[in-house]
């Protein structure tokens, strides 16, 4: 797991705003771990009942599964939640590798070395370790019989970004030197480095996750809420309303 040190400056330098009388929750790499996300959307909806908004939205950053014990419950109370609340769901890297693998069972073995056995864990399949050709097309078989058609929709509904206000919500980051609106899809999933290090000013505060972080890191161009939640037991969720930030 990677780790980069946290901002000593929890404070931007200037002031970004979201809409008057709209409220933002933007919650962090989730990663299987539904017992994390049950309880903090229950803190969610405590929150706005004891601070009513005019409107509020919940963003979140992607990578719902792998790694975490319980990827299936996560896609089931997510696919449902859309229901009852305004949600923007996000694209993550690791939901690339879960619909791809129905289509290509070769890529097995990369899927697992990011957490991908613990996801067909989740769904009643019992993976093979280091399964050849044959037995690799079997788990994708299997996979695809108990995969449900409300969490394949759901994955298909998945946006790469959302902008709000003076906010650009990604599950990695964006390329430097390259317009938000012209931002490569692989980038918003998968950047890290050339995005993490740089200092320049992206035209608007860029919300991500994707590289865990020990507490979350608010800097003047980016604020990341990736808490590592599957390792380390904690889900972040990002408040932002008016020109105020605030974690729950």
């Amino acid at each position: 797991m990677i780790f980069f040190r946290s901002s000593s400056s929890a404070r931007k330098l200037r002031r970004p705003r979201v809409p008057d009388g709209l409220r933002i929750y933007s919650i962090g790499d989730i990663h299987g771990r539904f017992d994390l996300l049950d309880a903090l959307l229950t803190r969610i909806e405590t929150h706005m009942q004891l601070n009513p908004a005019r409107e509020s939205i919940e963003v979140f950053l992607g990578d719902y599964v792998d790694r975490g014990p319980a990827s299936q419950e996560v896609l089931e109370r997510l696919a449902g939640n859309q229901v009852s609340r305004q949600c923007v769901f996000l694209k993550g890297n690791h939901e690339t590798f879960v619909t791809d693998f129905i289509k290509r069972p070769s890529i097995l073995q990369d899927w697992q070395r990011l957490g991908g056995l613990e996801t067909l864990l989740s769904y009643g399949i019992t993976p093979v370790i280091n399964a050849k050709a044959t037995a690799q097309a079997q788990l994708a078989a299997d996979f695809d019989r108990v995969f449900p058609e409300s969490h394949r929709r759901f994955l298909s509904r998945l946006r790469p970004s959302f902008t709000c206000g003076d906010y650009f919500f990604a599950h990695a980051g964006v390329r430097p030197g390259v317009a938000l609106e012209k931002q490569r899809e692989e980038d918003l999933l998968w950047i890290r480095e050339d995005f993490l290090f740089c200092e320049d000013d992206f035209d608007k505060v860029v919300v991500h996750g994707h590289t865990p972080v020990l507490e979350p890191d608010v800097r003047p161009n980016r604020i990341n809420i990736d808490t590592g939640a599957f390792a380390t037991g904690r889900l972040t969720c990002l408040i932002l309303e008016g020109d105020t930030i605030d974690f729950l």
